[in-house]
């Protein structure tokens, strides 16, 4: 017979407090949604709950800076659906970026670059800068 994860979460102790706090977490995170502002709400998130005080992750300082300034009246707000909201805290915690790949870019070095640098390598006695400027220009792509 299969069980659904939140039988066994129920019957532990420590488990059922978590799962309690995860679903009132649950609850505050759709009513700030339903309260916020329409251009904030995107923007924000309920990132915790503790004692009466909310705790917001916004993904800009100019977003955490309107929340603050609102912040009383969404307490209020938030009161009215069943949690007590005395405080709330604002910080800027941006969202991770997933899959982003950053690619290199092949930035070429002219011939007038390649001729700056042949010219200095070849002034330069034998030693560390020299070998490190042989490098450059061996793997340097040139513009042609």
């Amino acid at each position: 017979m299969y069980y659904e994860p939140e039988h066994f979460l129920d019957r532990d102790a420590a488990a059922g407090r978590l799962l309690g706090h995860a679903r009132l977490l649950l609850k505050l995170a759709r009513r700030f949604e339903a309260i916020a502002p329409a251009g904030l709400r995107h923007a924000a998130r309920v990132a915790n709950y503790k004692s009466g005080k909310i705790v917001i992750h916004t993904e800009n300082g100019a977003v955490a800076s309107k929340l603050r300034q609102m912040s009383q009246r969404l307490c209020d707000e938030l009161s009215k659906g069943g949690a007590e909201c005395i405080e709330m805290e604002v910080k800027v915690q941006p969202r991770p970026i997933l899959y982003q790949s950053i690619t290199s870019t092949e930035k070429p070095l002219s011939a007038k670059a390649c001729g700056a640098l042949e010219a200095t390598r070849n002034s330069l006695p034998n030693g560390p800068l020299r070998d490190a400027l042989d490098k450059l220009l061996t793997r340097a792509i040139k513009r042609e």
